[in-house]
């Protein structure tokens, strides 16, 4: 049963509110062998077979959520993101009650099982900022079981054949350890690392296409200096410092160099202009 504003369905009846697809204007610049492996991974070669649950990993910022993003679209399947953080309850990866206007109560989907029952590509964001209570939640689903069990609506839900799932994870220190029986069923595991000079330029020039080429190679050359220092700055923040260095030269009397010093300074902090050649 469908209707333009809400999408619903019924299992081991329960009527379920379905989350809508995510749509965002993104593109996957480069690194395509990352992109081969993620299909890959998900490829079903034998009616026995099933697909794998992949997990990217990477510094914040190196594209993760374009990569899987970018794979969803290559596989033409709708697209749903569930961005996790350390306050998400099992209740939130799954279906979670809530009490309508009229005092009723509504069992709402969400992302993930929304991706589970439609046949959709589930990413699930930062997944190692979840708790392990969190992720005890989604241990049938990772493995040839491939079902979620909501305690709170007293329904099982199998997964769609179609459907597909991926994680991203930070590499960083602000994250949790993940157990080792979620950590196996997590596989493969690929590495996200920073572009090259000119996939980096590609992907500043992608993100801003009206862009001053000159700028966008002083950004490109600074991003490529500081990732041989194994410095965090990705291209994200180079978008941020081209976007403001060209907002910088078109609204004051600076040349170019100035502008993309100043921007350096403002969006990055001072530190950052050693980088800057």
């Amino acid at each position: 049963m469908e209707s333009a504003s809400a999408v619903t369905t019924q299992i081991g009846g329960v009527t379920l509110y379905l989350a809508h697809p995510d749509t965002l204007s993104v593109r996957w610049v480069g690194q395509e062998e990352t992109l081969k492996q993620l299909l890959a991974a998900w490829t079903v070669i034998h009616e026995q077979d099933l697909p794998m649950t992949p997990r990217l990993l990477g510094k914040p910022g190196v594209g993760k959520t374009t990569l899987a993003y970018a794979a969803g679209q290559v596989i033409e399947r709708e697209i749903y993101i569930f961005q996790a953080t350390m306050d998400t309850r099992p209740e939130d990866l799954l279906i979670t009650p809530v009490v309508d206007g009229q005092g009723a109560i509504r069992y709402v989907a969400s992302p993930l099982v929304t991706a589970m029952i439609r046949g959709g590509v589930a990413i699930l964001d930062e997944g190692n900022r979840m708790s392990e209570k969190s992720w005890a939640s989604l241990a049938p689903l990772l493995d040839d079981r491939r079902y979620i069990e909501s305690i709170v609506a007293g329904i099982k839900v199998p997964a769609h054949e179609n459907f597909r799932i991926v994680t991203t994870m930070n590499d960083d220190a602000s994250t949790f350890e993940l157990p080792e029986y979620i950590h196996s069923r997590l596989q493969p595991q690929i590495q996200i690392d920073f572009p090259d000079h000119d996939e980096e330029k590609r992907i500043l020039a992608a993100n801003l296409p009206f862009g001053d080429d000159e700028i966008l190679e002083y950004v490109t050359r600074f991003l490529q200096s500081a990732h041989v220092a194994d410095e965090r700055y990705s291209a994200r923040d180079g978008v941020n410092v081209a976007r403001y260095a060209m907002k910088l030269l078109t609204a004051g009397s600076i040349d170019l160099l100035q502008a993309v010093q100043s921007s350096v300074s403002q969006v990055l902090g001072d530190d950052a202009l050693r980088y800057l050649k």
